[in-house]
């Protein structure tokens, strides 16, 4: 897995050994000797992960880190502090700074590239999410709100631990609001996931690893819990096991004895990730439904609807009905478009509520809207544009106290498997234009001269009523 790697560190032998490492593993590598350099050149380059010295002139690792995790552009580069110093509060300063793990001098190799590639997972999967995110700012559609930094309200499930650890490991998360329960064995962790997916699951380590890693292996493997952070908890002598669960898509771990804040602070990290990777998928969600649908009546747009009857032409054929509001133009010209507007809405929910789940409707334009029935026969349609065509001018629309009287008019055209999406369009609208020329307000079906010649084949059984 090749990808960019800043080094930062003053010391220039630090440096040169790091970047032989990387250079040797076919990373790309850059580095910088100082703090600033650092913050510039990730700026310019747009490292997927930075390894930073924490000891340094002017502007320490903190101090970087914290500038990195504080810019939108850049606080999703995972960063791995590079340090000697060995004391619990400074590994949690680092956490608290937006740290995703610590590195001890010297440097342990199979320590660091099992790092790196769990890391450069988690970024790939988070890069492709704000790729789609941007784009779909690019075109206009506004971002959702960030995440709180808040982790209260978030749920962890502790799992293979003793009693007596996930009590423990329990009252520690409770401090920052985190729902915590536990469950002794897989099959009652898997339950417990299917009743409600936590925000991220921590695995105890037994002196094999075999159960816990299986599982960790399985919950990456799982759609469902995919995206649900992995912590291990594990001691210092299962340094191996651990490196394993990195490869099997472990997150993070913890070492026994478990000190609160670092277990607190690795917990908060994960779970803001999490939220945040949510909230770029919210976001792609929003804009591609955005994309589809009409934002006056809520109804696809004509965009969607055409790719739809695309897709079920090329399977079971489809009917498509075609209905235009009479004289639209004469509300707009009496009333306003404010008028206009509240005449098209009350006739899309008339449409919506008297079609089957499966039948698309979609607004194709002014004020016409497209029916897709699929699997259905002429006769079927005629049927329901008639019913369509009723509800419509059942009852009249009230505009600012006016009542006015609504109908339509409905072109029907039927295709079988195979016919191509303009063919059955066109002979809808064919069949529209009759009907409005007939005296509006009724349903046409279409006819064998509403076709092209070369349509008219054994493909097309359901012309005509």
């Amino acid at each position: 897995m090749t990808a960019r790697v800043l080094v930062v560190d003053d010391i220039v032998a630090n440096l040169r050994l790091l970047e032989a490492k990387l250079l040797n593993e076919y990373y790309e590598v850059s580095v910088a000797g100082s703090g600033q350099e650092a913050l510039a050149l990730v700026q310019r380059w747009q490292p997927d992960v930075v390894l930073l010295d924490v000891m340094m002139p002017g502007m320490d690792g903190y101090e970087v880190c914290r500038r990195l995790k504080a810019q939108s552009a850049t606080a999703h580069i995972p960063v791995v502090m590079v340090t000697a110093l060995t004391d619990q509060a400074e590994r949690v300063r680092g956490l608290e700074a937006g740290a995703d793990d610590f590195l001890s001098k010297p440097v342990d190799d199979a320590t660091l590239f099992a790092r790196l590639r769990a890391l450069l997972r988690m970024k790939q999967v988070l890069d492709a999410w704000r790729l789609r995110a941007e784009t779909a700012r690019d075109l206009g559609f506004e971002p959702t709100p960030g995440p709180s930094a808040s982790v209260a309200g978030a749920r962890a499930l502790l799992v293979l631990g003793e009693p007596a650890e996930a009590e423990l490991l329990g009252d520690m998360l409770r401090r920052d609001g985190v729902e915590a329960s536990a469950s002794a064995d897989i099959a009652g962790a898997w339950d417990a996931i299917r009743r409600e997916l936590p925000d991220v699951v921590l695995i105890s380590l037994a002196p094999d690893g075999g159960d816990a890693l299986r599982f960790a292996s399985r919950l990456r493997a799982e759609t469902l819990t995919r995206d649900v952070p992995v912590v291990l908890v594990a001691d210092a002598s299962q340094k191996g096991l651990v490196l394993r669960g990195f490869d099997l898509g472990a997150n993070d771990h913890v070492l026994r004895p478990v000190d609160s804040n670092e277990l607190r602070a690795r917990i908060r990290n994960q779970i803001r990730r999490k939220r945040y990777q949510e909230r770029l998928r919210a976001e792609l969600d929003r804009s591609l439904e955005l994309a589809v649908t009409d934002p006056l009546t809520g109804l696809r747009n004509r965009r969607y609807v055409r790719r739809h009857l695309d897709a079920v032409l090329r399977g079971t054929g489809a009917a498509v009905l075609l209905l235009d509001v009479d004289h639209f133009k004469r509300v707009n010209d009496t009333y306003g478009h404010a008028a206009g507007d509240l005449v098209l809405r009350e006739v899309a929910e008339r449409v919506r509520a008297h079609l089957r789940a499966a039948d698309v409707v979609a607004r194709y334009g002014g004020e016409e809207f497209m029916v897709v029935m699929s699997g259905a026969s002429t006769e079927d349609a005629c049927l329901v544009a008639e019913r369509l065509r009723g509800a419509i001018a059942s009852s009249p629309v009230l505009v600012d106290g006016h009542s006015l009287s609504v109908t339509a008019s409905v072109g029907v055209a039927s295709g079988g498997a195979g016919a191509a999406c303009d063919d059955v369009i066109g002979a809808a609208d064919a069949a529209l234009y009759r009907a409005k020329n007939n005296g509006r307000n009724r349903v046409q079906a279409a006819e064998t001269r509403d076709w092209p010649p070369e349509s008219i084949t054994d493909r097309r059984p359901r012309v005509g009523i």
